[in-house]
């Protein structure tokens, strides 16, 4: 006989009881305080309960619909990119004691989590070349977004400046937390696929709290951070970078470059796409500030017998002090996909990073020199990473529609959130092989040709 539920439902017996405990007679005297014409009349609109088995079937049906890199090679990138994890990553994270811990409030017996942390703000801390990172927040974007207000409230200042090369969803959720926070964001425009400097300079002043650019930024492009640093600093401004952790393996970290406060996601660091989520914010500062830091920092101390022990150092959040000395309102962080970073970075090591670094340069650059021998024009003039910009003669979903249609999942269409008519986004990681990269050159001079 198959078992209807996968839970122990209350029987009327135990509803009786509880009523009687309530010293009530029936569900609609226990709900009487909701007025009558906000409570639902009848049943539901929806389908009657399936069994388990019959409801498995019909989800897993349903799943199959999506497309995914299994089965599919992938050349979308545009802020989740598909790296290569090493299977240690899955079972180490899988740990009961880890996929089911919270906040480590008791360090006497938190120790692992808190350890775990640590050597992630450790790693953190290599990369971006900052002093202090701390335990993870939500993702990149808020990631940006509280590195902002940070900015806002130091400098007391009430404008903060934004590349439009920084990705447009980092830009959105920055500008729904500056309206909350009362404070303007203003948006410098591209030169070709990178901030222009010039309508930088031409903007920022003592009343700008913050610059803030990607790197490498959304269409793949390494921007001159060492000439942006100059601008803000001699307006006072503080300096923010949003950036690629694996880019930073190669490329000269933010902090030698003069950053302030150096923000990202670490998505591209042991945590699957997943559709779009969740992912991993990282948030490092030099040590001036330390103390005003979002969420949580993980301190390494002795006990009273001298063995190396870790504590929860900072807390500066409205859960654990008084609301308006808080200098955030987020009350979580990412502590299981910190921990999958960290597990993939210790797994790769420091050469594995470098020369998992080195590949995303080398096939994107591989790629982009094929379709230019094909006659497709790459539109970025500067150095770049994993991603660069293709222009098609015919509009990019249309293009993509055929190109899944040959076996491939297409780049980012740059007509969405930049109105760039025909221009493609692609993204090529160390997981996409000669073959796969020559096919979609083949694939994608038919599509347009034909």
């Amino acid at each position: 006989m198959t078992n209807t539920y996968r839970y122990l439902p209350d029987t009327e017996q135990d509803k009786k009881e509880m009523l009687d405990f309530l010293n009530m007679s029936s569900i609609e005297e226990l709900f009487a305080d909701i007025p009558s014409e906000l409570r639902l009349k009848g049943e539901l609109n929806i389908p009657e309960a399936d069994s388990e088995p019959v409801l498995l079937k019909k989800m897993n049906k349903l799943a199959a619909k999506n497309l995914n890199a299994d089965q599919y090679a992938t050349f979308l990138g545009a802020g989740t990119y598909d790296h290569y994890i090493p299977s240690v990553v899955d079972h180490m994270i899988s740990r009961s004691e880890f996929y089911t811990a919270y906040t480590p409030y008791q360090p006497e017996i938190s120790q692992g989590e808190l350890q775990a942390i640590f050597e992630f703000q450790t790693m953190v801390s290599e990369l971006t070349g900052m002093d202090v990172a701390n335990s993870s927040m939500y993702d990149g974007f808020t990631s940006l977004a509280e590195a902002a207000s940070l900015a806002v409230a130091s400098k007391k200042r009430s404008k903060v400046l934004v590349s439009k090369a920084v990705h447009p969803e980092s830009r959105a959720v920055l500008k729904t937390v500056a309206k909350g926070q009362s404070y303007s964001v203003e948006e410098v425009s591209l030169a070709s696929e990178v901030t222009d400097l010039e309508q930088l300079k031409s903007k920022i002043d003592k009343d700008s709290a913050a610059v803030i650019v990607q790197y490498p930024n959304f269409f793949g492009s390494v921007e001159d951070l060492a000439e942006i640093k100059k601008m803000a600093e001699e307006n006072g401004a503080l300096f923010i970078v949003s950036s690629n952790p694996l880019a930073l393996a190669l490329l000269q970290s933010p902090g030698k470059l003069g950053a302030d406060i150096v923000v990202g996601d670490m998505q591209p660091l042991g945590i699957p796409m997943s559709f779009g989520g969740p992912h991993c914010g990282y948030f490092a500062v030099k040590q001036k500030y330390m103390r005003k830091i979002p969420g949580r920092i993980v301190g390494q101390s002795h006990d009273d017998q001298g063995k190396r022990g870790f504590v929860l150092t900072l807390q500066a959040r409205e859960q654990h002090i008084r609301r308006d000395k808080a200098t955030s309102n987020i009350c979580s962080n990412q502590a299981l996909n910190a921990l999958a970073s960290s597990i993939c970075m210790s797994a790769l090591g420091k050469q594995g990073v470098r020369q998992m670094a080195q590949q995303n340069i080398e096939k994107a650059d591989y790629m982009a020199k094929s379709l230019q021998k094909k006659g497709f024009n790459v539109l970025n003039k500067s150095a770049f990473f994993n991603e660069f910009v293709v222009e098609l003669p015919r509009p990019v979903k249309e293009v993509n529609t055929k190109l899944l249609e040959s076996g491939f999942i297409g780049g980012y269409d740059l007509g969405i959130d930049y109105g760039f008519e025909n221009q493609m986004l692609v993204a090529v990681t160390e997981q996409r092989t000669k073959e796969e990269i020559d096919q979609f050159v083949e694939a994608l001079e038919a599509v347009v040709n034909g």
